[in-house]
């Protein structure tokens, strides 16, 4: 490890993921950058998820294997165990990261973004107004300091999208984004998020920016449906 370059955590959450987390594995430790760390939290599978960790587990920070309450209840769990100044990632089962960013040209930052490729489409990730509707952020391609937040951040609240509700949290106070466009990640689909609750999300704009915004969330909601069924 380069103790001159800021520490990665990378975060690999995984239940019955055995036909896609050795990928996930391989393409983390393969990554030039070497200051990192890798945890994995397992719900308890039962597909052989299990063995495939202990394969790797010489090269991993930490890795644990017990039931737990959903996505970012595991997601949770591996934050608090993630070194207090290092920057965080999540990926699934099936995720890789792809390139990572030019970390010491934007350490100043507490959260360094890029875009995810989800299939064979490109998600551009952005921290305009729009994130005050919707998640304009994927955490495949999210690196945030976990000294801004110490204390697990998602709330067991959102089962779907936790991750929406923190990262408005974040851009509502105020916090420094910086996007690299270079840094991009490989999503693999059908996550949690890929079925759309907006009923979930409406609650999350109105909870951190209020009725006004949740009425055009949903406008902007619909838009996108309308959209989407041409």
């Amino acid at each position: 490890m380069d103790s001159n370059l800021p520490l990665i955590t990378v975060i690999i959450v995984v239940y019955n993921g055995a036909a896609s987390l050795e990928d996930t594995i391989q393409s983390t430790l393969q990554l030039a950058y070497k200051n990192r760390e890798v945890i994995i939290i397992d719900g308890a599978s039962k597909d052989g998820t299990v063995e495939i960790i202990k394969k790797y587990q010489q090269h991993l920070y930490y890795w644990i294997t017990e039931p737990d309450k959903g996505i970012y209840d595991a997601m949770n769990k591996g934050w608090r165990k993630a070194t207090d100044e290092s920057y965080i990632i999540f990926l699934g089962s099936g995720d890789k990261i792809l390139q990572l960013p030019d970390i010491s040209a934007c350490k100043s930052y507490n959260i360094i973004y890029g875009n995810v490729l989800i299939g064979e489409k490109l998600f551009s990730s952005t921290t305009d107004f729009r994130l005050r509707l919707g998640n304009t952020l994927h955490h495949q391609a999210l690196l945030i300091k976990k000294s801004i937040h110490p204390e697990p951040p998602f709330s067991l609240e959102y089962p779907v999208y936790a991750d929406f509700d923190f990262n408005q949290r974040l851009y509502k106070s105020g916090t420094r984004f910086i996007k690299d466009k270079s840094f991009c990640s490989y999503a693999l689909e059908g996550g949690v998020s890929a079925v759309r609750n907006h009923k979930e999300s409406l609650k999350i704009v109105n909870k951190n920016f209020g009725k006004r915004y949740s009425l055009i969330a949903k406008l902007y909601y619909f838009l996108q449906d309308a959209r989407s069924a041409k």
